[in-house]
């Protein structure tokens, strides 16, 4: 399968409209925490709609990518893939990433004309689909995705947080932080850490 590399000012429908619709973007946020799931959102655009400042997610504010979000739920279709800690820690977390990726697609209820996947490879999947390196930066449908699972995951860490007090999720989101390395050796893992992740499987052992 071709990698596509492209070079462009920003994201925009260039990819898109080079395949027969629905165009589908696709994106995952959290694969390299160390609590937490890694979750994979699926857009579809309204190309006569699309909200303003779509971009890379990690390149936008809290409060920016909470507006995006907020607006595609209610012009685009979407879908929203998970996988649990439990299938990170068994499968690893790059068929974890591809899994909750076709969950994703699966959740929109629509046969894709096309798939654009961010990164350098694409779930073995029945559907027409495309890697696209720096695909959030290039490709809107793809931006739009990274901003759901982005905003998707960022919330769950928020409530996780408050069930798992003293790791600082809701500010860290699972990364292994100073502060989240120091509160699992004092605490120890959580039902929620990944024990597959080696800081994880340290601390385990250690117990």
């Amino acid at each position: 399968m071709k990698t596509e590399r492209l070079i462009a000012a920003g994201p925009s429908f260039e990819l898109e409209r080079e395949h027969p619709g629905p165009v589908v973007g696709v994106d995952e946020a959290g694969r390299g925490p160390l609590a937490g799931p890694v979750v994979a959102a699926a857009v579809v655009l309204d190309h006569g709609r699309v909200p303003r400042g779509i971009d890379d997610s990690k390149k936008l504010s809290e409060k920016v990518r909470a507006r995006i979000c907020e607006e595609l739920r209610a012009v685009a279709l979407v879908g929203v893939g998970i996988a649990t800690v439990e299938e990170i820690d068994e499968i690893n977390i790059l068929w974890a990433s591809m899994l909750a990726m076709e969950r994703a697609v699966a959740a929109l209820g629509v046969a894709p004309g096309m798939v654009l996947v961010d990164g350098n490879r694409c779930p073995r999947w029945a559907h027409p689909s495309r890697p696209v390196i720096g695909g959030d930066a290039l490709c809107l449908s793809i931006a739009a995705a990274s901003i759901i699972a982005k905003q998707e995951r960022d919330r769950m860490m928020i409530e996780y947080d408050r069930l798992h007090p003293g790791y600082g999720w809701a500010s860290n989101k699972g990364y292994g932080s100073r502060a989240h390395m120091d509160a699992l050796v004092r605490l120890g893992p959580t039902p929620l850490h990944r024990r597959s992740f080696a800081p994880v499987a340290q601390q385990v052992l250690a117990l």
